[in-house]
């Protein structure tokens, strides 16, 4: 069985909607895919709908950014209770962030003599959570760059000069957010940049895992971050980040190895768990 733990729909930055990227996982033979947008869970009850007829095992999933010195990190959160009014409160306020993010880029850019309008970027969106790469992609159509990765690399990367900061979510508020609804947090594709050192204060502020296997890591990173994981008490993760066509890690959905073993001690750690009836005193700070 193939597993992937690390999917994007058009909820936020991915091409496919929930029930088409589930049937094109089902053709590829993944048996369990999590579906983890950035900060939003709009797909995930179609998701479960739909592989529910395809066959295929569907965990809700989400995808928080968070805010560090260095730059950017990511925390998964597997098993959220997603359907808590509390829960999609806070969510919908980093959406709002994500999206006056945007409308400040844009006007950056237009000051840049690179004219682009937002309500083209929020039609990329397609009504999901609007993000840097939806702004990327408003720039491909307008002939101002070749592709995505330029335009992040000339304009709206951390540092160019069209880059705004957006509402901040530190990842120790990320891991809280996510155990208070009843999740399992795990570090995003570690090898991005995130040191041993770091990853062991999150041990301390409730980690849950690493994301061990991942298209961007190399076979040394894997083993050594299974190592780690081992060390630290950590589950194990994996998945492809994949969001459709040349877009992220470029590659088909569950062509990321990844054991069965991770599997089960997940599922003992997420059967502990329950969502708190209040949310967590969250102080989000604007960009």
């Amino acid at each position: 069985m193939r597993i992937d733990l690390h999917t994007h729909t058009l909820a936020s930055d991915g091409l496919m909607d929930a029930a088409s990227l589930v049937a094109e996982a089902g053709s590829r033979g993944v048996g369990l895919l999590a579906v983890s947008d950035h900060d939003t869970t709009a797909g995930v009850d179609d998701a479960l709908s739909a592989g529910k007829k395809a066959g295929v095992e569907v965990w809700p999933a989400v995808e928080l950014s968070c805010d560090v010195e260095a730059g950017e990190l990511h925390v998964l959160g597997y098993f959220v209770d997603h359907r808590r009014n509390w829960f999609q409160v806070l969510l919908g306020r980093l959406r709002e962030g994500r999206a006056d993010r945007a409308a400040r880029m844009v006007g950056r850019l237009a000051a840049l003599g690179v004219p682009i309008t937002y309500e083209r970027v929020a039609t990329m969106a397609a009504g999901g959570a609007i993000g840097r790469l939806h702004v990327a992609r408003a720039l491909v159509e307008a002939g101002h760059v070749q592709d995505t990765a330029e335009a992040f690399e000339r304009f709206i990367g951390r540092g160019g000069p069209a880059y705004a900061e957006r509402l901040k979510l530190t990842p120790v508020q990320a891991i809280e957010l996510i155990r208070a609804a009843g999740g399992l947090a795990v570090l995003a594709h570690p090898g991005w940049g995130t040191g041993d050192e770091m990853i062991q204060e999150l041990v301390g502020a409730g980690l849950d895992g690493l994301e061990v296997y991942y298209p961007d890591h190399s076979p040394s990173q894997v083993e050594h971050y299974r190592g780690l994981a081992g060390t630290l008490g950590l589950l194990m993760t994996g998945g492809t980040d994949f969001h459709g066509g040349a877009m992220a890690t470029r590659v088909p959905v569950g062509s990321q190895y990844v054991p069965e073993s991770v599997v089960a001690p997940i599922r003992v750690a997420a059967a502990r768990r329950h969502p708190h009836a209040e949310p967590p005193a969250l102080e989000l700070l604007a960009g």
